[in-house]
């Protein structure tokens, strides 16, 4: 009768066994989902645009977030169909990235994505950095030991670049990183998307007291009819959103498991007034995308490369969509660190390039102000008043700053703008800070 049992259980146990893994392979929990995606899409990106091992994508980039399940991926890349493939012990919750020439790389839910691509803007010409590519260092001391001291660069650094009176002072990179590696800038893409908006401005074509219900017309209905440009840009629309990436909350969900982002960012009731409260979204900057490329039409997809990529020479750039090909305005856009240093300047130069004004006049001015719903850590352009980590603000300084530990350091008291880019989760508390200020005190007149 024992025996028998036993039999009996043990079956059971089988049964039940079997049971999980056909669950967990015909219906995958989200958060394996989120993990599988997040995991094909950061190692796509890193081949196909930045030329790295995928291994060594998986082993140090996936696992930054530090979640268990993340050891559990694994990976495999198609070169010839410019693919790669995650799963989670090698069976479980499937999920693709693909390469598009000029768009970088998308996750589909669906396995489809449309035909387009784009050809890479040329490079810049000959002579010193910005026109060119030609960098004549400073041969300061006080700058090359701010560029190699390991407590200022931080842990996990990739490159710096300081740039003073528009020309680059100093670099540095990493052991396998160099001058020519696009990089993520994470939410410093945030402050492009901002960019692409004042272009559109300055032509007339957009308003920052536009409202959004042509893009999103089930916004007509309610209140979220009053918000405006001006409302996203500060991150003060009011809409409901948790940021949080250390499970499935609202942004992850939107990064790796949804087509459609920016519709599923608009899908958020609001909770407040305009500019009553500030809520920190990357489904508003990707929501604004949409918004930019809708009042675009036809054409959109080319249209950062022509209004910015190539006034700027950032060769390098690009930006990457979802599955509907709206840009991901909040999160994914790859460049060089000099032309991360390009953008900057722009902004330090009142968006004004080559003699020629690409943004509003006073549109920087506007976009460097202080959103008071944010009790001063944040401006009405996508920017931080403060650096990652607990610095407190310094002078007139704004910030450009991202997920694990990338930031633009734009100081016009100083004429100086200080790239850091890297993968540095915010449990190690770096701030980019007491780098700014060595430079500072370095090139102090």
């Amino acid at each position: 009768m024992f025996k028998r049992f036993l039999k009996i259980t043990a079956s059971l146990v089988g049964l039940a066994i079997l049971g999980g893994l056909a669950f967990l392979w015909i219906a995958p929990p989200d958060l394996l989902r989120v993990g599988t995606n997040y995991s094909a899409k950061i190692v796509c990106s890193n081949v196909f645009l930045a030329g790295r091992d995928a291994e060594e994508v998986l082993a140090v980039d996936v696992q930054a977030p530090g979640h268990p399940l993340l050891k559990f991926v694994s990976v495999s890349v198609d070169n010839e169909a410019q693919a790669v493939e995650a799963r989670l012990f090698r069976f479980f919750a499937p999920a693709t990235s693909v390469h598009r020439a000029g768009l970088g790389c998308t996750n589909s839910q669906t396995g489809r994505l449309s035909e387009a691509r784009l050809e890479a803007p040329a490079g810049p010409g000959g002579g010193l950095w910005p026109e060119g590519n030609e960098v004549s260092p400073s041969q300061d001391p006080e700058v090359q030991a701010a560029l190699s001291d390991p407590a200022l660069l931080g842990e996990g650094y990739r490159a710096v670049v300081a740039v003073k009176g528009g020309r680059i002072i100093g670099e540095t990179y990493a052991e396998g990183f160099s001058a020519e590696t696009p990089l993520l800038g994470w939410s410093m893409t945030k402050t492009v998307t901002a960019g692409l908006i004042g272009t559109l401005i300055k032509s007339g074509q957009m308003s920052l007291q536009d409202d959004l219900t042509a893009s999103f017309p089930e916004w007509a209905a309610d209140e979220r009819a009053a918000i405006t440009v001006e409302d996203m840009l500060a991150m003060a629309s009011g809409l409901r959103w948790n940021e949080g990436y250390g499970s499935v909350s609202d942004v992850t969900r939107m990064l790796y498991l949804e087509n459609d982002m920016a519709g599923f960012a608009a899908s958020q009731p609001a909770e407040a007034a305009p500019q009553e409260v500030f809520t920190y979204s990357s489904g508003t900057s990707t929501m604004l995308a949409r918004l930019w490329q809708d009042v675009v039409g036809d054409g959109s997809l080319s249209y950062p490369k022509e209004a910015l990529f190539l006034p700027l020479g950032m060769a390098s750039a690009v930006m990457e969509t979802d599955a509907r090909d709206t840009f991901v305005g909040s999160s994914y856009m790859y460049a060089t660190a000099r032309d991360w240093a390009r953008y900057g300047q722009f902004l330090l130069q009142g968006g004004r390039w080559n003699g020629e004004a690409l943004l509003p006049e006073g549109f920087t001015d506007w976009m460097f102000e202080p959103v008071p719903a944010s009790n001063g850590l944040y401006a009405k352009g996508h920017l931080w008043l403060e650096a990652s980590g607990d610095a407190p603000p310094f002078e007139d300084a704004v910030w450009l700053s991202g997920h694990d530990g990338q930031s633009i350091g734009i100081f016009p008291s100083h004429d100086l703008v200080v790239v850091r880019l890297g993968l540095t989760p915010s449990r190690l508390g770096y701030s980019a800070l007491p780098l700014a200020r060595a430079l500072i005190a370095a090139t102090a007149d």
